[in-house]
């Protein structure tokens, strides 16, 4: 197992290139702080994100990336209504398995600065958020048991699962509309699974402009992380690499009154509690 417990891959400010960093303050909250335009500090990590080892070497970010990058991703597998209250705002029955989607590798995204790019196709007044945990399998596994679930597990972030909902609500596959370039933006901390032993404990929230629209817990999961694993791997191998988008609570923005809608300079957070916050802006693309 690596050595690093809160993981960030970084611009550095000393020499402009891209590194692996353990948190020097791990309680920071540095996805706020880099809004802020703040410093972060980390201690080099030599290596990668599955094996890597911590340094005393400090160095500061001058830019917050994905922990994971499109090259170390191996498939991004993403859960459907999978919260109670979700369920319930969808006035939707709780499904009897685990509802899969999946985007592709060029949906991955960073932090703030990086923008939530909405393109042409989706500028039609339905762009939305969904909060969500989001987690990274360490080492490859097939028919994994719900009981060993978590051993496979390398570490958790934030994610806003950006959705196109008229592209969504055409088809019965949510692939499409949910994984068009850069709707994935993930972290920025990598928080490992020896710090949280328990993915089902989390409060998480969107927070609009400003304004919370989401409040929700992951006890509320229809399926736990353990469940989802298990279930996943039946007959089928999971990478290391692979990154599972676990579901949004209730307060999406389609089913709010009036809608709450992504536009052009909005701001959008995901906040995920023992992990931090997920800063994203949203840019129109415009062609």
């Amino acid at each position: 197992m690596p050595s690093w417990t809160h993981l960030i891959r970084f611009v550095a400010e000393e020499d402009g290139k891209v590194h692996l960093g353990q948190l020097v303050d791990t309680t920071a909250d540095v996805g706020e702080a880099s809004l802020r335009g703040e410093k972060v500090a980390a201690y080099l990590i030599d290596g990668t994100i599955f094996d890597g080892r911590v340094t005393e070497h400090v160095m500061h970010a001058r830019q917050l990336l994905s922990p994971v990058t499109p090259e170390q991703c191996t498939y991004i597998r993403c859960l459907g209504l999978n919260y109670t209250d979700h369920a319930q705002e969808a006035n939707l029955p709780l499904p009897a398995a685990p509802i899969l989607f999946t985007k592709p590798r060029t949906a991955l995204s960073d932090p703030y600065p990086v923008a939530i790019n909405i393109p042409k196709c989706a500028q039609d007044g339905t762009s939305d958020y969904e909060a969500e945990l989001c987690f990274v399998i360490g080492k490859s596994g097939r028919d994994i048991s719900e009981e060993d679930a978590l051993d496979y597990v390398l570490g958790y972030t934030a994610s806003n699962d950006v959705s196109a909902r008229t592209l969504q609500l055409l088809t019965a596959q949510w692939s499409f509309s949910k994984g068009l370039d850069g709707s994935c933006p993930i972290g920025p901390v990598l928080v490992s699974s020896t710090v949280i032993t328990d993915p089902q404990t989390l409060r998480i929230q969107a927070i609009h402009n400003d304004a919370t629209v989401q409040d929700g817990h992951t006890k509320d999961m229809i399926f736990s992380i353990r469940k989802q694993i298990a279930y996943l791997s039946q007959g089928t191998t999971l990478e290391a690499g692979t990154i599972f988008l676990t579901g949004t609570p209730a307060g999406i923005g389609y089913f709010k009154e009036p809608r709450v809608v992504l536009r052009d300079g909005d701001e959008i957070k995901v906040r995920v509690e023992r992990v931090g916050t997920l800063v994203n802006r949203v840019r129109y693309e415009s062609l």
